[in-house]
């Protein structure tokens, strides 16, 4: 059992890992608000990491309500993803400076010695992504063969995985 986790987590990781932007989805007064992110790492735990800035709404929505989603998505690849689970803000030096890359710069000017700067770790609860591998081309016509013969289209891989 603890075998297909973790080779559910690889396959969800490298999907994560092609896709990168997520929209991140909080919740405020009832209110749901979803923007996006771009993912810094997918961890060896099934943790997944952003910057962020420590003094913005998002941050705020966190500490407010813990629960959040991620919905990745692909269409032009067929991947979707959806990851449920709880986010906190983490000020740790040592990880920000491990996932920095200089695109960080294009929010944080300052870089690493931004105030601002923090990091927002999500730890996942459960996820699901589907996953069709094919071209557009071979899709369309699983797709149409699925009409005409009355069979059901079966859309790739699909996966569940309780962490």
């Amino acid at each position: 059992m603890e075998n297909d986790k973790q080779e559910s987590l690889k396959k969800l990781k490298s999907l994560v890992d092609e896709v990168k932007i997520a929209m991140l989805c909080t919740s405020q007064d009832s209110h749901l608000r979803s923007r996006p992110m771009s993912t810094a790492q997918f961890d060896a735990e099934g943790n997944l990491w952003f910057f962020t800035s420590e003094y913005s709404e998002k941050a705020d929505e966190v500490a407010g309500d813990h629960e959040i989603c991620l919905a990745y998505s692909s269409p032009s690849k067929n991947t979707y993803i959806s990851i449920s689970g709880y986010a906190r803000i983490v000020n740790d030096w040592s990880k920000m400076k491990e996932l920095y890359n200089p695109a960080i710069k294009a929010w944080f000017p300052k870089g690493l010695d931004d105030p601002d700067l923090a990091l927002l770790k999500v730890s996942p609860l459960q996820a699901e992504y589907w996953d069709s591998s094919s071209s557009k081309m071979i899709t369309l016509f699983q797709i149409a063969k699925a009409i005409v013969t009355g069979e059901k289209y079966h859309e790739g891989q699909h996966g569940k995985i309780e962490l």
